[in-house]
């Protein structure tokens, strides 16, 4: 049947346009405006004349960041950080997530477990006795401590349950009728028809390992163990010119709180806009197919 076009159907696609139109360059032209002041020049940034194209094009602000060591050990401090978290956290919630998948007929205390759960993500403990139990555990200045501070992200888990509750049953029982134990049908079934759901995860547990300052600046004692968030966080109080050599200081004239701190904002985008377009086309499908079903 052939879809006939009427004027408010044409207008009402039209207005959808210009709203995605409008969200996308709400996105895009921040992005562009704090690269374009991160490349400009101290008094160009600073008398506000910056638009989304440099004015009086420079490196200095990047320069000052990449030349001290710390800022490459603490990118490295969060990239291992992503790694191990991932690590950790899908196969947990994989292996978390398939029993209470399954109804109470086949997991008799799965009400409980799943609401033991969500209860502790509406309720936690607060940071004090999240220091003490990380500390006493010898999580301090440790990449573990770094990955697992978190906990089990409930909400993850509720959406992977979802998507395996709406994988058919009947898979599941052709496998059985095979021979297959519940570890073959978890391993050879169920994860390779999760992708959707298993990338979203791993989406969102990238862009929350990564961005997360607090955590690392409460368990780590020195800037060594700085994670990137945290060191870029701490970048300015430590330019201290006390401190500095005369071409540090000459340097620095030529910057501005602005630039710098546009820089760092810059650089700590670019590893998650690198890796969100190689896990978007799975983002769309997990998150809904993950959400219908309770």
């Amino acid at each position: 049947m052939v879809e006939k076009k009427t004027i408010g159907s044409v207008v009402i696609k039209l207005c959808f346009v210009i709203i995605l139109v409008i969200l996308a360059l709400s996105c895009f032209l921040p992005l562009l405006y704090n690269l374009a002041v991160s490349l400009s020049s101290k008094a160009a940034a600073e008398a506000g004349m910056v638009g989304f194209w440099p004015v009086d094009f420079t490196l200095d602000a990047y320069k000052e960041i990449m030349k001290d060591s710390n800022f490459l050990m603490s990118f490295a401090v969060s990239v291992k950080r992503v790694l191990v978290s991932l690590g950790i956290t899908l196969p947990v919630l994989i292996l978390a997530a398939y029993p209470l998948a399954k109804s109470k007929q086949e997991f008799a205390p799965r009400n409980i477990v799943l609401w033991i759960f969500v209860f502790c993500m509406l309720f936690s403990g607060g940071t004090i006795p999240w220091y003490i139990v990380m500390k006493n555990y010898n999580l301090m200045n440790s990449i573990f401590g770094l990955a697992i501070c978190g906990g089990v992200p409930v909400f993850n888990l509720i959406l992977m349950v979802n998507f395996f509750q709406g994988i058919p049953r009947e898979l599941e029982e052709a496998a059985m009728i095979d021979g297959a134990d519940p570890w073959y049908i978890l391993m050879k079934i169920i994860i390779p028809l999760s992708k959707p759901v298993i990338a979203t995860i791993a989406l969102f547990t990238i862009v929350t390992q990564w961005n997360d300052f607090f955590q690392g600046l409460v368990l780590s004692t020195g800037s060594e163990y700085y994670p990137l968030q945290t060191y870029i966080k701490q970048l300015v109080f430590q330019l201290d010119a006390s401190q500095m050599t005369q071409e540090q200081i000459k340097q620095m004239t030529s910057m501005s709180n602005t630039t710098l701190n546009a820089a760092k904002i810059f650089i700590s985008m670019v590893p998650v806009l690198c890796i969100y377009p190689f896990l978007q086309k799975y983002f769309v499908k997990g998150i809904t197919l993950g959400s219908v079903k309770g």
